[in-house]
């Protein structure tokens, strides 16, 4: 079973009683990946809130161009997720974070001087690729820093913050909405960027993760990694990218990708099902996002508890899978309701859809760790972060296209494609299961 993020405090750490101090991981590596977390997402809510109106209002892009570009870089994130894995197992996943940071920073900053589309298009598929590069390498990181008995619970600590950090980006940003000046806007890609380069020096002083790490020298003087027993094994950097040559792992990250379409579910469909096929109030596109948000705040930790196994997190994955597809018949039902039962019950399959949401990520994060073992964890992580960024990219014009307009039908058919995802982690792990023997068999 995964440990409990308390669990993991010194024994003569005593939490203070103020409602401040007991929000805070008793961790402290974890209390400082959280600071760094923030920041950079407080960042990241700053400029998602804006970014649209920058690019169409200041740089005098179309919407269709936009898209375009958009697109093109969403595809060099994809492409740079298992590239950038690799990179973090040859020269240690917080030299090569540091610069993928401080790339993703020097991009943003320079949308504020672009001139001409091409430049444009250049430039957003080197921020989009180092930005996904660095997720993948970042995954990594926490593989390094964090024990194996509390990574999952760790990392949804970091979502759990992440989100409040959204949140009070978002909220900012919502300033230079109003101000709706090239000056408010220009001021928050700025900022955004600045974020960047200071989560980058942060990066740089976290201890206890470098090149190497989890390698020690044979007496060959190659490097080699260090497994059960003390018995060295070669460095997996120097051979073909195991992740890829891994049948299983690679129909989990699939299965994941295919739950990941929910985000596009929330971000895309949902608002569009609202304005377009139903009667509930405009605002009720906002409150969808509250509602989620809270949810998740509140609940994605405790969802990490007994995923520790990967037969439990399988299993929570297919529960998310049936929790998901019930979210997306709800959902489907706000058709032709009157408004305020409508928003009623978009707002039921919004908070089905949070539960999904928190099991079904709490489980992938688990499989992507323990079928992958302590081996070669950048080549993973970015095989893994490459089908979310897949998802990712493709989701909106999924959702869009598959589900509105076709009404209850076509949710039911999203609905049934999520079930299947979720449930076919079982078979998946298990044939995982049956590869690990095989391979330790005489």
């Amino acid at each position: 079973m995964t440990t409990p993020p308390a669990a993991k405090a010194a024994p003569n750490s005593v939490l203070p009683a103020s409602r401040a101090s007991r929000l805070l991981h008793p961790d402290p590596t974890v209390r400082r990946l959280a600071r760094i977390t923030l920041l950079n997402t407080l960042g990241s809510g700053l400029s998602l809130s804006v970014g649209v109106l920058f690019f169409t209002r200041c740089l005098g892009l179309s919407a269709t161009r936009l898209g375009l570009a958009l697109t093109a870089a969403g595809l060099c994130g994809v492409l740079a997720s298992v590239p950038a894995g690799r990179a973090a197992d040859r020269w240690g996943s917080r030299p090569v974070l540091v610069v993928l940071v401080t790339l993703t920073g020097l991009g943003t900053a320079g949308y504020t001087t672009v001139g001409g589309y091409p430049a444009f298009v250049a430039l957003a598929c080197l921020v989009a690729a180092a930005d996904r590069g660095s997720a993948a390498v970042r995954n990594a990181l926490y593989a390094e820093v964090l024990p194996a008995d509390t990574r999952v619970a760790g990392r949804a600590y970091l979502r759990v913050v992440t989100n409040v950090g959204l949140c009070l980006g978002t909220g900012v940003g919502a300033i230079a909405l109003q101000m709706d000046s090239r000056t408010g806007y220009l001021t928050a890609i700025l900022a955004d960027a600045a974020s960047y380069l200071v989560v980058a020096v942060m990066f740089h002083r976290l201890p206890g993760a470098g090149a190497g790490a989890g390698v020690k020298a044979g007496p060959d003087g190659a490097g080699h990694e260090m497994r059960a027993g003390g018995r060295p094994q070669p460095r997996p950097v120097r051979e073909r990218n195991p992740a890829l040559r891994d049948g299983p792992f690679l129909l989990v990250t699939a299965l994941s990708s295919v739950l990941a379409l929910q985000f596009a579910v929330l971000e895309v469909g949902i608002p569009l099902w609202i304005v377009q096929q139903t009667d509930a109030p405009r605002i009720t596109v906002a409150a969808t996002l509250v509602v989620n948000t809270v949810l998740v705040i509140a609940f994605q930790v405790r969802a990490t508890r007994g995923t520790g196994h990967p037969a439990a997190a399988a299993r929570a994955c297919g529960r998310a899978g049936l929790i998901l597809a019930a979210s997306c018949l709800v959902v489907g039902l706000a058709h032709g309701a009157p408004a305020a039962i409508a928003a009623v019950v978009v707002l039921v399959g919004v908070a089905l859809q949070a539960t999904g949401e928190v099991l079904g990520q709490a489980g992938t994060w688990a499989l992507s760790y323990d079928l992958a073992g302590e081996r070669a964890h950048g080549a993973y992580q970015g095989v893994f972060n490459a089908g979310s960024a897949v998802a990712l990219m493709i989701g909106p014009a999924v959702v869009s296209t598959a589900v509105i307009g076709h009404g209850l039908l076509g949710w039911a058919a999203l609905g049934a494609l999520l079930a299947a995802a979720g449930l076919a982690m079982g078979p998946a792990v298990r044939w995982a299961a049956r590869r690990g023997e095989a391979a330790v068999a005489p």
